[in-house]
């Protein structure tokens, strides 16, 4: 999967994000394509807790291990 972000919190304003399917993550600055769009959604972090609203899979509420602050449109991609 591959996620597309805007934003503040991340190590760059825009980004994407790859996620292999071994579990694996890296990132580039920027956006880069192409672009086969699945769902968009918006994460905001405050402290521990994650809020996010998705299109495609609704509400959820995380709790993560380290404290943060983002506030992130994202868009994922395939």
């Amino acid at each position: 999967m591959k996620y597309i972000e805007l934003g503040f919190g991340n190590r760059w304003f825009v980004r994407t994000e790859f996620e292999q399917s071994d579990g694996m993550e890296y990132e580039k600055k920027g956006i880069v394509g192409p672009v086969h769009f699945q769902s968009l959604y918006i994460r905001v972090w405050l402290g521990k807790t994650v809020i996010i609203l998705d299109s495609k899979e609704g509400f959820k509420k995380k709790k993560k291990s380290r404290h943060a602050f983002k506030c992130i449109v994202g868009m994922m991609s395939t």
